[in-house]
């Protein structure tokens, strides 16, 4: 095993030897390296005063490097290794010239108190270094708040840094070839294994490596993305004494396209499984732009929110309404499960001491299948659902041939409405009929009511989703989508 947390700060090397295990990266940054640029505003992900910047080999070449926004606020520093990290501090020149994007917010007045800023910046700067950008402006910067400008002079500087800089050309890009090679010489297959005062944090490097560890410590809690655990530490003020995270191991980062079927590994990011599965399911495409901000999905994971089986996991209504398979692992053991009958009851799964979620099996449609996915939440960016619903549904002759609904926020766990799919399997595709399942839904679910929402609102809201089934299915031309849901082509 390797005792030492290797990472590019900028351009310069770090080693790390008894770092906290938990320690945040936004912490190191400010009490250790002392670069106070980065700021903490909410200490969970949601304001993006804290973003940075990590860069990271590209799969495609190892002359490339793949630069994201992260919430350094719930990264730990064992996290960093293998990558580099940039701050706001790294982005000007050696003559102490504004990178355009600094330049541009200066131009467009983009800044009044300056809190937010840098996280701006940050936001901005991985914008400019893609060639083609996956996401609209608006939705890069939808993970970063601010209480002065308005926003409308931030976009205007994101709408001109390119020209300023003359495209995705800066110093990042002459220098790729060098930082891809510093990159590739902190990368091995050693363990990482970080200790302090009797905590620890594990990284291992391969599949047989994590399934070893689990065995070992199947006390220990399982990291991927930090975006929930983090909060544990910075909002909950948790000690956690064993930490494993798959960050390191290729092998869950896989996704591979079948002729059926889509392969997700545990450890892929929502950024890099959106543009697959939305290939095929458009909705479920746009409810993961929707789940979180660019900064949170490219460090959360699909493989993540299954494990964690929370009933307002976004993601978990849309994978059991398409009939995924979950895949886990148990030391040299595998078994495979119906995603719907991995989760028992609030805050309990179907998973042993020592086992992990090493991949799901998203079906593609099946010909003549009809897949939608609706969110209701507060706030149509990022926000926690109050109910989510997915549906698909196959119709032969007008009647239903097959249906699968699921829902969550409406029960202890996400969970298949039975009830409601049996009310419509074989039964003309009518008005008539989509009532009465509307009303079955009442056998399927008994919802509470919290601070999101109270049950009758979501009984309301998980029947009127129905009903949007069946206007969607049948009306095509009737408006029923918000201001800000995009307009998807469905099959």
């Amino acid at each position: 095993m390797r005792d030492t947390v290797r990472f590019l700060l900028g351009g310069e090397r770090r080693e790390l030897r008894g770092v906290d295990p938990t320690m945040t990266v936004l912490d190191y940054l400010r009490l250790v390296e002392r670069r106070c640029g980065t700021k903490e505003g909410c200490a969970e992900g949601d304001c993006g005063a804290c973003t940075v910047v990590i860069g990271r080999l590209s799969a495609s070449t190892d002359a490339a490097v793949r630069y994201e926004a992260v919430n350094a606020c719930i990264q730990f520093v064992p996290m960093l290794d293998g990558v580099q990290l940039l701050s706001v501090e790294d982005l000007k020149g050696p003559d102490g010239a504004l990178h355009p994007v600094q330049e541009a917010l200066v131009e467009s007045n983009g800044s009044q108190c300056g809190f937010c800023t840098p996280g701006f910046v940050m936001s901005l700067f991985a914008r400019y270094r893609q060639t083609e950008p996956a996401e609209s402006i608006d939705d890069a910067l939808a993970g970063n708040l601010c209480r002065c400008t308005g926003y409308r002079s931030i976009v205007a500087a994101a709408e001109r840094m390119n020209e300023i800089g003359g495209g995705y050309q800066d110093r990042f890009a002459r220098d790729e070839r060098a930082t891809a090679e510093l990159l590739a010489g902190l990368h091995d297959e050693e363990t990482l294994c970080v200790e302090r005062d009797g905590r620890r944090f594990l990284a291992p490097a391969t599949l047989d490596a994590l399934a070893d560890l689990l065995v070992a410590h199947p006390e220990a809690r399982i990291v991927a993305g930090a975006t929930d655990v983090g909060l544990w530490v910075t909002k909950q003020l948790r000690v956690l004494d064993t930490v494993i995270s798959i960050g390191r191991v290729a092998e869950l980062k896989r996704i591979v396209e079948t002729p059926d079927a889509i392969e997700i590994g545990a450890g892929a990011t929502y950024t890099e499984a959106a543009p697959v599965i939305a290939r095929h399911y458009p909705d479920f495409g746009e409810l993961i732009r929707r789940l979180g901000s660019v900064q949170i999905r490219n460090a959360g994971t699909i493989g993540g929110n299954v494990a964690n089986g929370s009933p307002i996991g976004d993601t978990l209504p849309a994978l059991i309404a398409a009939g995924t398979t979950l895949h886990l692992r148990r030391g040299g053991e595998r078994r495979s499960l119906p995603l719907e009958a991995f989760f028992l009851a609030y805050g309990r799964q179907d998973r042993r001491p020592g086992e992990f979620v090493e991949r799901v099996t998203l079906p593609k449609p099946a010909p003549g299948a009809r897949f939608r996915a609706y969110k209701a939440s507060k706030r149509f960016d990022q926000d926690i659902s109050a109910v989510c619903a997915a549906f698909s549904l196959t119709l032969e002759r007008d009647r239903v041939a097959a249906v699968r609904i699921a829902y969550g926020g409406m029960a202890p766990t996400p969970k298949r409405a039975a009830e409601a799919e049996a009310a419509l399997l074989g039964q003309p595709w009518t008005r008539a009929t989509v009532e009465a399942a509307m009303t079955a839904l009442s056998r399927d679910f008994a919802p509470i009511t919290d601070m999101r929402a109270s049950a009758e609102y979501r009984m309301r809201v998980a029947r009127n989703l129905l009903m949007r089934l069946f206007i969607e299915t049948t009306d095509p031309a009737a408006e029923t989508r918000l201001v800000g849901e995009r307009r998807l082509a469905h099959v």
